[in-house]
């Protein structure tokens, strides 16, 4: 009998594990979020109060507005230089593994790490501005990081310095998949290079586009380290995002009814991105 279920016995411990620690709170999550927990969780019910508080609270409308801005920027840019390096290495230049490595590099990085570069790099007196002007050019001004109104897009510039080697990977790896009998098809027809990539090559790895895009939608919902390592926030909280807001009002603001609700709509968001995901690759498998 215990061979029999031996491998039932070996993932036990691990699904045990993650219907406690994931799903487990979740339901917790969920719960608290109903009730009027500050400090302490409080386990009576009092309805959606939590929930018309998230939504009266002008913070909250300023990580929905930048997390709209990062993630557009963000999942659009990284896509747009992960496919066009992509693209120049499948023509399997020189140094095409030294260069695949050099783009690879970032995504070996923590967040928290590349927040922390990118902070030195950006700060106005030590980074790329005070760099130009020492070149001789005492008018530069690169100050995005301590504005208000361009913080936000600080944190795009090195999210997509990580992640675009990463969607690159994936892209070349599926144009490395397609038939290349099609593509020579193609050029004895007399179609140019960029006409068979849009043309050919792009259309036939559309669900890799599906793939990176849910990925990244994914790590712009849930950024975090990112944030707090680069601009904290700031300045005031002009670049906060969701997840930030959330840790604010759980363990800074004793709010943690309000943070738990705003936790759940970061969940309905990624809920809302990979649902249909899944929806379309499980029925494009019952139609193979």
């Amino acid at each position: 009998m215990a061979q029999r279920h031996l491998s039932k016995l070996v993932v036990a411990p691990s699904f045990a594990a993650i219907l406690l620690f994931v799903y487990g709170f979740i339901a917790w999550t969920v719960y608290i979020s109903f009730t009027n927990s500050r400090m302490l969780p409080s386990y009576e019910l009092v309805g959606a109060d939590a929930f018309a508080k998230l939504w009266r609270i002008e913070r909250w409308y300023v990580a929905i507005e930048n997390l709209l801005i990062f993630g557009g920027l963000f999942i659009g840019i990284s896509l747009i230089i992960g496919i066009l390096l992509a693209v120049l290495l499948d023509q399997r230049i020189r140094g095409e593994g030294a260069l695949r490595t050099i783009y690879l590099y970032p995504m070996a990085l923590s967040f928290i790490v590349t927040g922390t570069a990118w902070k030195w790099i950006l700060n106005p007196s030590i980074g790329i501005q005070q760099f130009v002007r020492d070149l001789g050019f005492p008018g530069f001004t690169f100050d995005w990081i301590v504005q208000q109104d361009t913080a936000v897009y600080t944190l795009v510039i090195a999210a997509v310095w990580q992640s675009s080697g990463f969607v690159m990977a994936l892209f070349l790896a599926a144009l490395r998949g397609v038939d290349q009998e099609i593509i020579k098809a193609a050029y004895l027809d007399g179609a140019s290079l960029p006409r068979i990539y849009w043309g050919i090559v792009l259309p036939s790895i559309r669900p890799v586009f599906m793939s990176a895009f849910v990925i990244l939608a994914h790590l712009a919902v849930k950024s975090y380290d990112l944030v707090v390592a680069l601009t904290g926030g700031g300045p005031g909280y002009a670049s906060d995002l969701p997840a930030t807001f959330m840790y604010e009002m759980t363990f800074r603001r004793n709010q943690i009814a309000i943070g738990s609700a705003s936790a759940l709509m970061m969940l309905a968001t990624v809920v809302a991105i990979i649902v249909p995901y899944l929806y379309s690759e499980l029925k494009g498998g019952k139609r193979v």
